[in-house]
């Protein structure tokens, strides 16, 4: 017994307007108007799957009168399987002179394996090393030298003296009671 699968991919069948499809889609499926803009995306969705062959043409139909044009596929259809030829063994060809590289005492030599790499060949990088367990990997710093400040200009002033930081507190002025009277 064969087994079948329902896909849309965004087509409408001749004549139908979008929005009505889309709403009729929305109506069938239920659901919000995200979920239908996926379904209209135009990538292949499978709405249903393991349908019998009376249920896939039932779905069919429906989803034609909403307008929407669905494909049906034999999910038990024979999957022709291809297969790819080897690639051709490749010879490496000999560097040309002008490719050569001329090895420098302490520097790297780069041996190009393709034409990408040769273009790095004319390229002189140090012949770094992995250090030693424990050895000190950052590079001596001289010491910073202070800097020459001319302070000439300035003194000091004697131990308790005041230096003009504390205001002196000014007394409140007493309010004018002139005007006020006890009574007898």
């Amino acid at each position: 017994m064969s087994r079948y699968e329902i896909a849309f991919s965004g087509q409408l069948v001749p004549g139908a307007q979008p929005e009505l499809v889309k709403a009729n889609m929305a109506k069938l499926f239920q659901a919000d108007a995200q979920r239908i803009a996926q379904l209209f995306s135009g990538r292949r969705i499978v709405i249903k799957n393991n349908l019998d062959a009376a249920g896939a043409e039932k779905y069919r139909a429906t989803l034609e009168r909403a307008g929407a044009r669905v494909e049906v596929v034999d999910m038990d259809a024979l999957i022709e399987e291809v297969e790819l030829a080897p690639p051709p063994p490749v010879e490496p060809e000999p560097a040309p002179a002008s490719a050569r590289v001329v090895a420098k005492p302490g520097r790297l030599q780069i041996a190009p394996r393709d034409e990408y790499m040769a273009a790095f060949s004319d390229v002189d990088a140090p012949d770094f090393d992995i250090a030693p367990v424990g050895s000190d990997l950052q590079d001596a710093r001289p010491d910073a030298a202070a800097p020459q400040v001319d302070l000439s200009q300035f003194s000091l002033a004697p131990v308790g003296s005041d230096m003009g930081q504390a205001k002196p507190a000014t007394p409140a002025a007493a309010p004018d009671t002139s005007h006020l009277k006890l009574q007898d």
